[in-house]
């Protein structure tokens, strides 16, 4: 290489380098504490380092230069622990001072945040909120810690926010004013508000039909919906703010302990609505076992050391919801009409618990999903519920009233039977006397059962009875009767007073009525009858005479007549 070719390379290595050194470098976002751009959002204006031993102090951790220090991000998970703090560092710029500002921490179960500023003479000044403290002892009660900030209008102001927490933290932090989180939280509220309500109408309108209807599934069902709102207070906030603002201890803990209740309560609940007891007794008392199991892991959660909780919670919940979409499924191979509804209507809770799961395991950040989605999931799922339970109460009172009636209804039609079909008679028989008018009693045979086996199937046969106790009962008024006395044979009792005419015309309607083509059949496919009537009273009779007389005219026509109805006199 010659003299020009080697200037020629050193040309181009001083140019890259100066390529290089007037290359921009990645500028951190600039805090802005703009009131029109609400929430202002840190992003990755501070810095954020772990100390491991926990015991650093605000003014060791700002005056040491060996700390490594790395910007803030807003989607960074943190994984703590009990016995290590999370510091966070941030400047806030001059801004205007004419309203008030806070930063908020939207994670109600955080431990402890402590914010620290330093004061004219240069010492530390904190103010602390998190479950480990007293909610009204907060510097503002809030469902969330939200710790006030100075602002100037002249000179940046520095702070240290400290972070301690049993398991990861990843709560995105934000800044607000006081106007904007005040027309905020109107909005917050009128959703909680609206959510708690329908809750504690599930609950309400639950116990009401448990004790009315006496089905002890509604009763489950209201102790799972109670427990899962005052999970979902616990979560939220709303319960530290306003139903245990003195109590630390428990507003620590309840966040995993009304979980573990509400997934015992809803196991408990899965097994008594789909009659796991009467199913099989064996796998109710595998539910039973689990749900009681709930108990134990609650206390447990109390006990242990705050960092070991998530790891008995989010076992057993997770077991509890897989038991529950075990139990549905194996209730819906064996026949049970409503275990899938209930398996669609829990789909959304299932998905919505997900979120909050995998943020205590540290998978994902603290957002609209990991606090709200159960709550969008329970406000989808506690009117269907409700609606499957009424329409499985209904049913259930339907099959009862049906097995306690099986003395007096025929169970395949629901016509009366012949019990019943004698009394009838023997009180239109009083009533025509004392009110003296005539009434029609009517024997109906079908004569061409055998004829259908053959000409078509067994099961044709079987459902030609049921297709001619419709016909019947819709040539019937509101004030007659049918009845189903055998397997072919069928009564009508036609309340009087009645005229020769409209007598004489009774069995003839039958017939014709009869001989109509089914929808959906062949021409063949009819129903072939004979009638016996009668007047009543007959001098002398009584119910059973009447019967019997009608049934010896309907045994003494051949079997090859060609007359449909019989007149007895």
């Amino acid at each position: 290489m010659g003299f020009r070719g080697g200037r020629r390379l050193l040309w181009a290595m001083v140019l890259m380098l100066a390529a290089v050194l007037a290359a921009p470098a990645v500028a951190r976002t600039v805090l802005d504490l703009d009131p029109e751009l609400q929430p202002v959002a840190l992003l990755d204006w501070g810095d954020a380092w772990t100390d491991e031993s926990g015991r650093a102090s605000a003014a060791t951790v700002a005056a040491d230069p060996a700390i490594r220090w790395a910007p803030t991000r807003a989607d960074a998970i943190y994984p703590l622990t009990t016995g290590k703090a999370l510091w966070i560092r941030f400047t806030v710029p001059p801004a205007p001072d004419n309203e008030r500002w806070y930063l908020e921490i939207p994670y109600p179960s955080v431990n402890l945040v402590s914010l620290y500023t330093p004061d004219p003479l240069g010492n530390w000044v904190h103010q602390s909120a998190g479950d480990s403290l007293p909610v009204a002892g907060w510097p503002v009660p809030h469902r969330h810690p939200l710790l006030p900030i100075a602002v100037s209008a002249e000179n940046p102001r520095s702070y240290l926010l400290r972070v301690e927490n049993p398991h990861s933290f990843s709560a995105p932090l934000s800044f607000v004013s006081e106007s904007y989180f005040s027309r905020r939280e109107q909005r917050t509220s009128l959703i909680l508000g609206i959510y708690f309500g329908l809750a504690g109408l599930a609950a309400v309108l639950a116990l009401l039909s448990a004790v009315s209807l006496r089905d002890n599934a509604y009763g489950h069902y209201a102790l799972a919906v109670t427990t899962m709102a005052l999970t979902q207070a616990s979560m939220t906030g709303i319960a530290g703010l306003h139903l245990w603002p003195g109590l630390p201890r428990w507003n620590d803990v309840s966040s995993l302990v009304l979980p573990v209740l509400t997934t015992a309560s809803f196991v408990w609940f899965l097994s008594a609505v789909v009659s796991m007891p009467e199913r099989s007794p064996r796998l109710h008392r595998a539910m039973a076992t689990l749900s009681l199991l709930g108990l134990p892991v609650a206390v447990a959660i109390c006990l242990v050391e705050p960092a070991l909780r998530y790891r008995l919670q989010v076992p057993y919940a997770a077991s509890g919801a897989l038991a529950g979409i075990v139990t549905l499924l194996w209730a819906a191979r064996r026949g049970d009409r409503y275990a899938l509804w209930l398996l669609a209507a829990f789909t959304p809770v299932v998905v919505g618990a997900v979120f909050p799961l995998a943020r205590t395991w540290g998978l994902i950040p603290v957002s609209f999903w990991t606090q709200h989605g159960m709550q969008v999931g329970i406000a989808i799922e506690l009117p269907l519920i409700l609606v499957i339970l009424m329409l499985r109460s209904q049913a259930r009172r339907e099959n009862n009233r049906r097995i306690q009636g099986l003395d007096r209804l025929d169970p395949a039609t629901g016509l009366i039977n012949a019990q019943v079909f004698g009394e009838r008679l023997g009180r239109m028989i009083a009533r025509s006397q004392r009110l003296r008018h005539q009434s029609a009693v009517l024997l109906v045979d079908i004569v061409n059962i055998g004829q259908i086996r053959r000409d078509f199937d067994r099961r044709s046969a079987e459902e030609m009875p049921l297709r001619v106790a419709g016909r019947l009962l819709s040539a019937a008024r509101e004030i007659d009767s049918v009845a189903r006395l055998s397997d072919t044979r069928f009564g009508m009792l036609v309340e009087g007073p009645l005229t020769p005419e409209d007598a004489a015309s009774a069995g003839p309607r039958v017939v014709a009525r009869c001989l109509m083509p089914f929808k959906g059949k062949p021409l063949e496919w009819v129903a072939q009858v004979r009638v016996a009537q009668t007047l009543v009273p007959l001098d002398g009779s009584d119910p059973q005479s009447v019967v019997e007389r009608l049934e010896t005219l309907l045994a003494s026509v051949p079997s090859d007549s060609r007359r449909a109805v019989f007149t007895l006199k």
